[in-house]
């Protein structure tokens, strides 16, 4: 075996170490969900369920506010999206086309703001929202979410824009295309990858997102997904880990179904971006 054959495969085995570490809590989740409670309690600790049952799930989706809450989720994930995108794409835009007093400084301000931990941040947002009286209401959590997304949309947007060439814009407007014309027949469907891959991450963390729903939704029918998981408990007012397991799967099928419906979009955008004669 020659030495680069032999790097090559070190390097393998490592990442295969790194994927089974990743991916093992997700697939003890899975595998708890469907298992009956005997082999969830049990001593020795079983791989697969030997009976798979769905009784964890039923009893999972029986519990209080679980519709309701997962109803404010998916509210709260797609306003947080859509209005984070047309801001972002906006901002971007005008960030890489056009020449201003402050530009450079804006830019900076938006990767510093990146840089701030989101945690120390909750007791000054949580006073101006107070304020505003926005506390405990599904908007005051869009306002957060969109508070730490547009930063990172902004950055990500603008980079997506700067590499268009701007040749493809001139020529079409020389061949009689207005602006406007060219924006929509040229830049947006080359930003187009750029538009889903944020807004992949903008769904995935506001979806999963705990401690700020946590700090502002008291109430139980204004709650998210994640916050419900916090208080789960059985109907013996202990923690039920099967019906736990089921719930945390549950709340994870929204993101997988998203990502796999927009990921063809994203390879097939990032193919894309050849200039045709």
């Amino acid at each position: 075996m020659s030495r680069r054959t032999a790097h090559k495969l070190g390097w393998n085995a490592v990442g295969i170490g790194v994927f089974v570490v990743m991916v093992f809590p997700v697939f003890w989740m899975i595998s708890t969900a469907f298992k009956p409670d005997d082999q969830i309690n049990s001593v020795t600790p079983t791989w697969f369920p030997s009976h798979p049952t769905l009784k964890h799930f039923r009893d999972a989706l029986a519990q209080p506010y679980f519709w309701t809450d997962v109803k404010n989720s998916v509210i709260i994930v797609f306003v947080t999206v859509a209005i984070a995108m047309v801001l972002a794409f906006l901002a971007a835009l005008a960030l890489s086309k056009y020449r201003f007093t402050g530009l450079k400084l804006f830019i900076v301000l938006v990767i510093g703001i990146q840089m701030l931990p989101a945690t120390g941040l909750i007791i000054p947002l949580y006073v101006v929202l107070a304020r505003y009286h926005q506390v405990n209401t599904l908007t005051g959590v869009v306002l957060v979410y969109l508070t730490f997304a547009l930063p990172f949309t902004i950055w990500t947007l603008r980079g997506f824009i700067i590499g268009i060439p701007p040749d493809l814009e001139e020529a079409a407007m020389v061949d009689g295309s207005t602006r406007f014309g060219a924006f929509i027949r040229i830049l947006f469907p080359l930003v187009a990858p750029g538009l889903v891959a944020t807004s992949v991450f903008v769904f995935i963390t506001s979806w999963n997102e705990y401690i700020w729903a946590r700090t502002l939704l008291s109430s139980s029918g204004k709650q998210t997904i994640t916050v419900w998981l916090s208080y789960f408990l059985g109907t013996s007012r202990a923690t039920d880990w099967g019906a736990l397991m089921a719930a945390s799967t549950l709340t994870a099928i929204p993101v997988v179904l998203f990502f796999l419906a927009v990921q063809r979009r994203i390879a097939f955008g990032l193919t894309q971006g050849a200039v045709r004669g």
